[in-house]
């Protein structure tokens, strides 16, 4: 979450990671922010596909709350977006939440008593969790690709993506403990959820740590989680060597989620999330009620047919959402 802290320290499945030529020129960075942006590079490197780019090398590219919000509100209903890969510029991910941008903010909180500054203390930090949770709450899967270091607030932007992937020399960091605060703006609730148990150790003396106690050491002590123990954990999918490759295999992949049927992708999407969160009985119930209008899509015939004339659901033509 603060910023500051970082400057101390042969078949379409299988295709997504061995990309060619062209996606990896569409990979590269958009060019820098611009307008109504000033942290974030938006560029569309090929049809449907979104590329989001925290752009402050700088300033370790330390995330803005209100950017966040607005981009993300708006290609939740972009037609034209039906997948967002993410990913930052220079040499890390992101040391977090810009420390400037909230120090008035958070730090000098107003109100006449303690009742009152309580009050709009609390809206604030809904405000900061917002800047997450309008990721997640997006219908178009959002793939993240992170090098380098991901700390703080860069842990809670992660989390609430879809899928994860990082480079060979990426290392996670939940920071805030070590400042003398709790993360408050979604690792603590969404990390639990995302990574497994883990091994530790080799031979007969390894064992599996659960993911509760993995967790738990992570946001107690701070430490730095490497990308080997990342993929082995769950929390990233996979580990390129570097960031060219890496951001290759992520608009590869980008590509095959933007070629099925928006209607199936986003709604898939949407029952994940909703079955995290309740009981199995509860999210069958509620993919019962989705589906008894969602199935009736041409999509599902045009995916049917092609899958009879042994097609790539990527040749169907399907209508924007």
């Amino acid at each position: 979450m603060l910023a500051a802290i970082a400057r101390s320290a042969s078949n379409h499945r299988r295709s997504w990671w061995s990309p060619g030529q062209a996606v990896v020129r569409a990979a590269a960075s958009s060019g820098g922010p611009r307008p109504p942006y000033t942290t974030l590079a938006v560029s569309q490197p090929q049809q449907f596909v979104t590329h989001v780019e925290l752009h402050r090398p700088e300033k370790l590219n330390a995330m803005s709350r209100a950017e966040m919000v607005e981009l993300f509100s708006e290609l939740a209903g972009n037609p034209d977006c039906r997948v967002v890969v993410f990913s930052g510029a220079g040499k890390m991910f992101t040391a977090g939440i810009d420390l400037m941008d909230m120090a008035s903010d958070v730090l000098q909180p107003v109100g006449e008593d303690t009742a009152r500054i309580s009050w709009n203390l609390r809206k604030k930090i809904a405000e900061y969790q917002e800047t997450f949770s309008v990721i997640e709450r997006c219908p178009k899967p959002v793939v993240v690709a992170v090098h380098g270091a991901c700390i703080g607030g860069g842990v809670d932007l992660i989390t609430a993506c879809d899928i994860r992937l990082c480079t060979q020399d990426a290392w996670f960091q939940v920071k805030e403990v070590d400042v003398g605060l709790a993360a408050d703006v979604g690792t603590l609730q969404r990390l639990p959820k995302v990574i497994g148990s883990r091994r530790k150790g080799t031979g007969s003396r390894s064992c599996f740590v659960p993911a509760a106690g993995l967790v738990n050491e992570l946001a107690l002590t701070d430490r730095k989680m490497f990308a080997d123990e990342a993929a082995s954990s769950g929390l990233v999918s996979r580990v390129f060597a570097d960031r060219r490759p890496m951001m290759a295999g992520a608009m590869e992949l980008a590509g095959e989620i933007a070629g099925r049927s928006p209607v199936a992708v986003q709604g898939t999407k949407v029952n994940l999330l909703y079955s995290r969160d309740h009981s199995v009985a509860e999210g069958l119930d509620y993919m019962a009620s989705w589906n008894m209008s969602m199935l009736q899509t041409e999509d599902v015939m045009k995916s049917a047919q092609a899958a009879l004339e042994k097609k790539s659901p990527k040749t169907v033509v399907f209508s924007k959402l």
